[in-house]
């Protein structure tokens, strides 16, 4: 029986954002702790990030900044949502990020049924998300495309077909993304435990283990450089 990284590698690569631009027009973007770079901008605002990507692309002339799987970032320590008093500190990211600073479209990367929707609205969460579902031989798993258009929720109903390639959504700009520059946020999920429009997309360093294990890498799926 095969594994289900052997079935997500074994798919057909998919473009999930803006898919006229081609991946030799992405570059990678490190937001880690231990990028020594980022110590160099005041990276305080939406407007900071939307600045400072902008200039990473102009310099690498590229159209989309990609990247943070598995990432330790700083940048979650202005929100509650990643640490209160009630919990430890969760700032290590489990998904893809795609950054454009324009409102693109997102695309549907396989053929699945809307699982569920949601305004997560708070200060630095995912703004407006969906959650698709998809079947593969015998492995059922979900895809999470977060930071989206509050527009990009309308019409949506769960159990709905969606057809691989099919545009869902276009990205939120911030406030209403949650308040970052514009991204997407691209995530794979095997056991969606019970929550529906909205699933962990940063843990703590106790928890990586699992969630390495619940959320694989989405460029299995992507296929960015590969």
């Amino acid at each position: 029986m095969k594994s289900y990284i052997e079935i997500l590698r074994s798919c057909e690569a998919a473009k999930v954002i803006a898919p006229e631009i081609d991946y030799s027009e992405y570059v990678a973007l490190d937001l880690s702790v231990s990028n020594d770079e980022l110590h160099h901008y005041a990276l305080n605002t939406a407007h900071d990030y939307e600045i400072f990507i902008q200039n990473h692309l102009d310099k690498n002339k590229a159209k989309i900044a990609y990247g943070g799987y598995l990432e330790r970032r700083n940048l979650y320590k202005r929100s509650s949502v990643f640490k209160n008093e009630t919990t430890t500190e969760r700032d290590i990211h489990i998904g893809l990020d795609l950054w454009i600073n324009e409102q693109a479209s997102v695309f549907a990367v396989l053929d699945g049924t809307i699982h569920s929707v949601q305004n997560n609205n708070a200060l630095g969460d995912y703004g407006p998300t969906i959650i698709l579902e998809h079947q593969l031989e015998d492995f059922k798993f979900h895809t999470l495309y977060g930071h989206l258009s509050l527009e990009s929720l309308n019409d949506k109903k769960v159990g709905d077909y969606i057809k691989k390639g099919t545009s869902i959504a276009t990205l939120g700009l911030p406030p209403i993304n949650g308040d970052y520059a514009p991204h997407l946020h691209f995530q794979i999920i095997i056991d969606m435990q019970n929550k529906k429009g909205d699933y962990p997309g940063v843990c703590n360093e106790n928890d990586l283990l699992f969630y390495t294990e619940n959320c694989p890498d989405p460029n299995l799926l992507l296929k960015i450089g590969i």
